[in-house]
């Protein structure tokens, strides 16, 4: 592929809009094989799940693919500030699974998340038996003591940048270019630059401008709260095998430092070598083998098989 390759979203196989008990709104779609194991996936903050399509789309062929937005991303409405941090999300994740129940029926399922929406979905699975696996990819944990310092300060940091952002485009090209100049898309896929323009602008409402989805004051929130959060996993109540997945540590993360757990028991932790914070759409051929023997290994598959 070349950098200027264009990624073709394909239509779900079914779509619905699921509403939560606070208001908000969240996108579901389904792609892939119905009948095959359910694998869920999500978003990092300030983006949107079909930006991973180079990664999630390599399991399409063999499972029953779910796909959701989070409040205020991607084709989720815009809804109240307010509510835009992890406990939010800890509800989208509720919300999301019970539909599922009812809309496609009841079965064991896999989630498979990154960043903050991985920290939403363990936090929420901490408390509900809702995932058969998870693998999460470079998920803002913290632990106590100095690191959890320097998680707070890198988390105000990323807020304070993202504030300053420029909010609005006149076209999606204009956003592409000055992405295309950030170094966190440097070792991403070709093409993935436009695929994320496509995915996080929408039209302003006087229909002259593209505006992010996200907007920046409400991606800045979530981080500035997320040390709070990160600091409550407690990987001794894990509810079923679990996999995190971090970007190198010997290299500059994005956002949000990636925190060494190797040491922690209850995680199968690992980490893949030349890759950032964007590993899924960096190296997606790669974690895709990194779920799916994971997957196998804590006996998800065989059932399927």
């Amino acid at each position: 592929m070349t950098r200027s390759t264009r990624w073709e979203l394909p239509k779900p196989v079914a779509e619905c809009q699921v509403q939560g008990m606070d208001g908000s709104t969240i996108s579901v779609r389904r792609h892939g094989n119905p009948d095959g194991a359910q694998i869920v996936f999500s978003h990092g903050n300030g983006l949107a799940v079909d930006a991973y399509f180079p990664f999630w789309s390599l399991f399409t062929n063999r499972f029953d693919v779910i796909v959701f937005d989070h409040r205020n991303h991607g084709k989720s409405p815009v809804g109240a500030k307010s509510t835009h941090n992890v406990a939010g999300f800890m509800r989208d994740s509720g919300a999301v699974l019970k539909a599922l129940d009812q809309n496609f029926g009841r079965k064991p399922r896999a989630g498979v998340f990154h960043s903050i929406s991985a920290l939403a979905a363990l936090l929420h699975s901490m408390e509900n038996e809702c995932f058969a696996a998870l693998v999460l990819f470079d998920p803002p944990f913290c632990k106590p003591g100095i690191s959890h310092y320097e998680f707070d300060e890198a988390a105000l940091k990323a807020a304070v940048m993202t504030r300053n952002r420029t909010r609005s485009f006149t076209s999606r090209e204009e956003y592409v270019e000055l992405l295309d100049f950030s170094p966190a898309y440097r070792r991403t896929v070709a093409g993935f630059t436009d695929l994320l323009a496509a995915t996080t602008l929408r039209l302003s409402s006087c229909g002259d401008r593209y505006e992010l989805c996200c907007p920046s004051e409400y991606e800045a929130q979530a981080y500035e709260y997320a040390s709070v959060w990160g600091s409550l996993v407690d990987f001794k109540g894990l509810a079923c095998p679990t996999k995190v997945v971090g970007a190198d540590p010997t290299l500059p993360y994005s956002f949000l430092p990636s925190m060494e757990l190797s040491d922690i028991g209850q995680v199968d932790y690992d980490f893949l070598p030349e890759t950032t914070h964007f590993l899924q759409v960096e190296e997606p051929g790669n974690c895709m083998e990194i779920v799916l023997t994971f997957l196998d290994d804590a006996g998800f598959l065989k059932t399927w098989q």
